[in-house]
């Protein structure tokens, strides 16, 4: 089955594309023609601030959203209640809305910038080929939780979102960051 919009995909710890290794992926949207995601725990270096000409003095760090198009940013929130055009992905979660609005928001502090994170690029699948992986077993499925993204510590969450899966994912969730090493 398609696991739908606000499924996580976290990557079984043998993955070798180091595009997804280790990664933890939120789908904000999964259909017949493909599906559409953001890795949630690569943090980069880069402040949003310092990407965006005339941007809010905010110190959001920026995060690789997926190897697709990483000219583009996209952005997750919890206010979709001030920013018009968000889609919403899971009760307290969006995705995008009026990149202008947002800017207003969060330069006259209606919106805190603790409310939204921003990536660059995206995860991104054709038609079959998220099917083709979960046959694969190159991804495990899971639920997000809004505080995944805004009260987790991002590179932990790939063991975190694993221990709250239950007993069998702990055990995979102590494993070791090279298991071939040991």
């Amino acid at each position: 089955m398609r696991p739908p919009a606000g499924s996580l995909l976290i990557a079984e710890p043998f993955m070798e594309d180091p595009n997804f290794r280790g990664s933890v992926v939120l789908l904000c949207e999964s259909r017949e023609d493909g599906a559409f995601g953001l890795i949630l725990n690569r943090p980069l270096e880069e402040k949003v601030c310092n990407l965006i000409e005339d941007f809010p003095a905010i110190e959001n760090q920026v995060f690789y959203g997926g190897p697709v198009q990483p000219n583009t940013l996209h952005y997750l929130h919890q206010r979709g209640d001030l920013l018009p055009d968000s889609i919403e992905i899971v009760e307290g979660l969006y995705w995008g809305g009026d990149f202008q609005r947002l800017i207003t928001l969060l330069d006259t502090g209606q919106m805190m910038a603790n409310d939204v994170r921003f990536f660059v690029g995206y995860a991104g699948w054709d038609g079959q080929q998220i099917m083709d992986e979960l046959a694969e077993k190159a991804w495990f499925v899971g639920k997000v939780r809004a505080a995944y993204l805004f009260e987790e510590d991002p590179t932990k969450l790939w063991r975190t979102v694993l221990r709250h899966m239950g007993e069998r994912y702990k055990v995979i969730a102590n494993l070791p960051d090279n298991p071939r090493l040991n």
